[in-house]
């Protein structure tokens, strides 16, 4: 039997939109912000040198610039006030998320309701500040090092760090109003248009290439085709889940007695998410970074060493890539998103178990062996889809970056923004089935209260 919940979700359509008058207004204010981001990406940051800057990102366009530039929509490679991105406060949301994991002062907090979470988003906060004035002074030594700034010095580097770290908790604040009063994640959304921006310009210099004869025909189709199968790969993946049967035996609330009753714990194959190939290509591309911004002339001979071995697309990279993907995959699932003994403890409450299994220490046994093996496959996946995209990137010299991070981030944001959506339709159409019947209610008292009159 389809339950009425299920049979009203199969029949949302998309022309209810225009009916639905909150979700019409979330909307269109999630795409104002988004469009304020969008602007702020082209304005530049003060005493950059434009020609050189453009010189340097067309040469270095399809290598780790371009991953960089990518993620930041563009606002690197055009040194806008937004260049940085909103990479440091999802880096700090990890490092707060992975020390609340481990400081049981930071797991007390957590378990303080709404003003533990206000206390971790605060901490959140000045992480990022911290993170962000790091690399916007980094970044300020990077350009002068390279010759890319008209009027090197303290000033330049006071205004850079000052503009830049501004700029990333201004894209934090929006980011945090998209997700309270817009429709989705607002951090995930800044992320995904960023990457979604710079994807036309990416498909005109591929298409040039293949019109000048320096890429094949054959090259340019086996990429189309590559790219639709990584897209219904990541789909299918990331809606695979692995279902644990739990039972509820049969008890009494209040004066009803409740039936025995099989539920499902559902384990997805990938429940860390894509936050284990972010962390990953953080920790490898920095010093890669920094190097491309100083200049080939002023790195030394340890930096050079490690670019020649760990440099994108190299198989000591791709190695340590894919095991960082593995390792974090595991830690951020046991330690963060899905811990084993806080869900045998809440099954335990709530007079659940699982069939063959006793409660408590058992059940969080089994439910680490289950995850475990689930998470090889997630695990292998991820790793997958992070490094295919780098071996042909380098086997075959495309002339522009595309990383399966990209695409995972791509398909999990629009995944869930769709589901969000829906979710603001079906409410919608609940409100007014009630509103209905509350209606036909008034109407038939009315009937009633008149009928003593009539007499």
């Amino acid at each position: 039997m389809v339950s009425a919940a299920e049979q009203m979700a199969a029949n949302t359509s998309w022309s209810a939109l225009g009916k639905a008058t909150d979700l019409r207004n979330r909307i269109l204010f999630t795409l104002g912000l988004l469009i304020v981001y969008r602007v702020g990406t082209f304005l530049p940051v003060p005493g950059i040198d434009g020609g050189a800057l453009r010189d340097f990102v067309d040469q270095a366009g399809s290598g780790i610039a371009g991953m960089v530039s990518m993620f930041t929509g563009g606002a690197l490679g055009r040194m806008g006030i937004f260049a940085l991105g909103i990479m440091p406060y999802i880096s700090a949301s990890i490092i707060v998320q992975l020390l609340t994991a481990m400081v049981p002062r930071l797991e007390q907090l957590k378990k303080e309701g709404e003003q533990g979470r206000k206390k971790i988003n605060q901490y959140t906060r000045y992480g990022t500040v911290l993170l962000a004035t790091f690399q916007a002074y980094g970044l300020a030594v990077s350009l002068e090092a390279g010759d890319l700034v008209t009027d090197p010095g303290w000033y330049f580097r006071a205004s850079c760090v000052i503009t830049l770290v501004g700029g990333t908790m201004f894209l934090m604040w929006l980011g945090e109003q998209i997700t309270q009063r817009g429709i989705g994640n607002g951090i995930s959304l800044i992320i995904y248009v960023g990457i979604i921006a710079e994807v036309p310009a990416a498909l005109a210099q591929f298409f040039e290439s293949g019109r000048s004869g320096a890429i094949s025909p054959a090259l340019i189709l086996g990429v189309i085709v590559m790219v639709a199968a990584l897209f219904t790969f990541v789909v299918f993946m990331e809606r695979s889940l692995r279902k644990i049967t739990i039972q509820y035996p049969q008890r009494q609330v209040g004066m009803k007695m409740t039936q025995a009753q099989t539920s499902h714990l559902p384990v997805k194959v990938n429940p860390a998410g894509v936050i284990p190939a972010i962390f990953a290509s953080s920790l490898l591309l920095l010093p890669t970074t920094i190097s491309t911004f100083a200049g080939e002339g002023t790195s030394g001979p340890v930096m050079s060493t490690i670019l020649a071995y760990f440099g994108p697309g190299q198989p000591l990279y791709l190695l340590f890539f894919g095991a960082m993907i593995v390792f974090f995959t595991y830690f951020y699932t046991f330690n963060v998103s899905f811990k084993p003994d806080d869900v045998a403890e809440n099954l335990k409450n709530q007079n659940g178990f699982v069939p063959g299994v006793r409660p408590g220490k058992k059940t969080a046994e089994y439910l680490e062996y289950v995850v475990s093996r689930v998470l090889v496959l997630g695990s292998a996946y991820l790793a997958a889809v992070a490094l295919l995209p780098e071996v042909l990137r380098a086997q075959y010299a495309i002339p522009f970056y595309f990383g399966g991070t990209s695409v995972l981030i791509v398909v999990s944001v629009g995944m869930d923004t769709i589901q969000q959506v829906q979710s603001h339709l079906l409410a919608h159409q609940y409100e007014g089935l009630i509103q209905k019947s509350q209606l036909r209610g008034k109407g038939k008292g009315r009937k009633k209260r008149g009928a003593p009159a009539r007499r």
